[in-house]
């Protein structure tokens, strides 16, 4: 399997060497540290990058690299697909911002580590390992402007000698002020994210010639609009507008070949993901809403004990989806594990939406003043939902019941 999750198998990994102790290591930072950063971040919208540095000093930064350039070997491309989303669950459990900017991090590592050349892993890979470098994959151009928007978003590619040059915008940039690198997903036809290329006839993603590019973004024709990005949760994503102005790209920039991020059906390998911070969220919810029913005293009440027992079976059913859908990718399953990952997402986000609920309702008002984190949970999740349609995503599931066509990589109606 090169490049590609349809196609090809390879047995799943033995146990990592040190993988528990790597796990550890994250619990015990995303609890004594990042936690107590998370409302400060949230307050000023500010990029997690103490947090990222820690990351950095503990050997975790680059986890989802292979063992063999100095990583950790977690993810569904080295067939050790549960570590990375238990490490992403409790970095989430700490700041759900953070798991973002971890997401957009590691899945671009994913796919460093699937489709590009051995020059490019070693060039790459090293500077995450060695310096510490972020990255980030960023694809979002909306096509529409909302209401009171007098602008549009997109980016158009020109062919120069020796690459390409980007000139316009993306918006929902995340990571925007923290990251060095990013992959932009650019379409030569013309302006859209990744999502709206054209669909195959059988109702898949066709690929067409979207391309991966790598871009430093230190590069002085990137700039970053800050001015854009101020929603009521996921604050420190600092998920930015950023603009190109006939940014130049190398020809050896090119991560894979053209459509090969939708032909390869990657993003179904990241649905699931968002799933493993959503149910950080509701671990966090849990945890907090027991202990201050304990300190209160309130376990006496049946209907406290009720809420009590609902966020403890609704974590511990999210943690049994995901433990699911990761055997599937490393298992080689992965039509089922396509399908799958999408029920995931689509349960584990109701079940973390119940929990913080559930743990409201028991503590009461007072659970959503600040400086509590459960008010900043609520926040933060009920914006992160937005990241995918659920609606669109229960369609897909059920378009896959009826034996209809279906793709779980871009959930459409």
């Amino acid at each position: 399997m090169t490049g590609d999750l349809m196609h090809g198998y390879r047995e799943p990994h033995s146990p990592v060497p040190g993988q528990r102790a790597a796990l550890d290591t994250a619990r015990k930072l995303a609890t004594e540290t990042f936690s107590a950063r998370a409302d400060d971040y949230d307050r000023r919208a500010a990029f997690p990058a103490e947090d990222f540095d820690d990351l950095f000093a503990a050997g975790l930064l680059a986890a989802a690299a292979p063992r063999e350039y100095g990583g950790l070997g977690f993810g569904p491309q080295q067939r050790n697909t549960l570590p990375l989303w238990e490490l992403t669950t409790t970095l989430a459990s700490a700041d759900l911002s953070l798991a973002r900017c971890w997401e957009g991090h590691a899945n671009s590592l994913v796919l460093i580590d699937a489709l590009g050349t051995p020059e490019q892993k070693r060039r790459w890979f090293t500077g995450v390992v060695e310096r510490g470098e972020k990255w980030v994959a960023w694809s979002g151009e909306p096509r529409a402007p909302k209401p009171g928007e007098a602008g549009r978003f997109g980016t158009t590619l020109t062919p120069v000698e020796g690459g390409w040059t980007v000139r316009g915008t993306k918006a929902f940039a995340t990571s925007a002020t923290g990251a060095q690198w990013a992959i932009l997903f650019v379409d030569p036809a013309g302006p859209g994210g990744a999502r709206h290329a054209q669909a195959a006839p059988n109702g898949r993603a066709a690929g067409s010639g979207l391309l991966m590019l790598a871009c430093e973004l230190s590069d002085p024709t990137v700039s970053v609009d800050s001015s854009w990005w101020d929603p009521v949760g996921m604050r420190a994503t600092v998920s930015h507008l950023v603009r190109f102005d006939d940014t130049f790209i190398p020809r050896d920039h090119l991560l894979g070949t053209p459509g090969s991020y939708l032909t390869g059906r990657w993003q179904a390998a990241f649905v699931p993901h968002y799933a493993s911070s959503f149910l950080g969220a509701a671990q966090a919810a849990c945890a907090y809403g027991l202990e201050y029913l304990r300190k209160q005293g309130k376990g006496a009440d049946p209907y406290v004990r009720q809420r009590a027992g609902s966020m403890a079976v609704n974590v511990d059913t999210a943690r049994l989806w995901l433990r699911h859908v990761a055997a599937l990718w490393d298992e080689g399953r992965v039509e089922e594990a396509g399908l799958a990952g999408s029920k995931a997402r689509h349960v584990v986000e109701h079940l973390a939406e119940e929990t913080v609920h559930h743990c409201i309702r028991a503590c009461g008002a007072r659970s959503l003043v600040r400086p509590s984190p459960v008010e900043r949970i609520l926040r933060d999740l009920t914006f992160y939902q937005r990241h995918d349609n659920d609606d669109h995503i229960l369609a897909t599931i059920g378009r896959a019941a009826l034996g209809e066509d279906h793709d779980p990589s871009f959930h459409k109606p």
